[in-house]
């Protein structure tokens, strides 16, 4: 039995009772439904993931139909979600499971975590899930209760206190009831322990929490080491003709790899350069930033009109059909313009 009075227990009542339940995939036991869900999850909010989530099962229902899916297909439908490698460690693990586990997802977080794209945190939960394993998770917003709760102040841009955290987690972990502890934790970092404007009177852990006693709940987790930004420009080419448009497959490495994206140079200046030969005509459009987890991008579109019996550029890459081109992976930014 738990005891009733520890931080285990508290979480998981408080989950039954105002913890989240009406998500598509709460509840699920179906190991391909919930890495689906925890994938998605990642850096992106609930909100944004419910439309691709419902569209992703009823292009790929099962593990099988993403593996032997071509990956633009699969690029295609993340296309806006962000994060792109995660859509390709998902078809690569899926064809993973299909050759390795004889299409079965493996019953126990230490294997999922050999799976290709799948961390510790997201085995964790695939095992405490469907397979009720007490296995500790340690996603952002659980390091974000946990430390508040229990006062971790040590600085976790260092490995040695990252593995003491976890070694915390799994001593908290209840004897019964790890679905519902697992989950509560999980929506009391989503929905009330914030990170900039905790709703502490609404969490079950206020009475034992340190950070509260403390006064500063902001300050945790504590983590020095901040990601630099950087600033990088790139001209790109909105090539036209009739109602076509001139696409280039991205590198397998690096940003939006293997999306298909408008030819990139320096900047528009080069465009407007290089096409001084082509005929037809062309204009400098405004540009814009992209902002990325660690770059604010700035991309100049420069856009030409090619007549329609006028003989191709040398360029990588080749035509497609508005709508074919809006079918593809492209990154959001792209889409946005070329479909306005």
């Amino acid at each position: 039995m738990n005891d009733p009075g520890s931080l285990a227990a508290q979480v998981i009542a408080w989950q039954r009772q105002h913890g989240r339940h009406a998500l598509p995939w709460h509840g699920s036991r179906d190991p391909y439904r919930v890495w689906l869900s925890e994938v998605m999850l990642q850096q992106t909010q609930v909100t944004t993931v419910l439309d691709y989530y419902a569209r992703f099962l009823a292009r790929f229902p099962e593990v099988g139909a993403l593996a032997a899916a071509p990956l633009d297909d699969v690029l295609a439908l993340w296309s806006g979600l962000g994060y792109y490698s995660r859509a390709r460690n998902l078809h690569r693990c899926a064809q993973a499971v299909m050759a390795d586990h004889g299409g079965r997802f493996p019953d126990s977080a230490a294997m999922l975590a050999t799976l290709p794209g799948i961390g510790r945190s997201t085995a964790a939960a695939i095992a405490a899930f469907c397979f009720g394993e007490r296995a500790a998770i340690l996603d952002g917003n659980v390091k974000r209760v946990l430390t508040r709760a229990i006062g971790f102040a040590d600085d976790l841009a260092e490995a040695r206190h990252e593995r003491a955290l976890w070694l915390q987690a799994e001593s908290l972990l209840p004897l019964q009831g790890v679905e519902a502890y697992t989950q509560g934790l999980m929506d009391l970092g989503a929905t009330v322990c914030l990170p900039r404007q905790p709703r502490c009177d609404a969490c079950p852990l206020q009475s034992r929490c340190v950070a509260l006693s403390e006064g500063r709940p902001q300050a945790y987790p504590v983590k020095t080491r901040k990601l630099k930004r950087s600033r990088r420009q790139h001209g790109i080419l909105w090539l036209q003709q009739g109602d076509r448009v001139w696409l280039a497959q991205r590198p397998d490495a690096g940003v939006w790899a293997g999306l298909w994206s408008l030819p990139e140079a320096a900047s528009a200046e080069d465009w407007a350069a290089l096409s001084d030969a082509w005929p037809g005509e062309g204009e400098a459009l405004a540009p814009f930033v992209h902002v990325l987890t660690h770059v604010d991008w700035t991309l100049e579109p420069y856009r030409w009109r090619l007549p329609e019996d006028a003989a191709l550029p040398a360029l990588p890459g080749r035509w497609f059909s508005l709508g074919a081109a809006l079918q593809m992976g492209l990154p959001a930014p792209i889409r946005k313009l070329i479909s306005r």
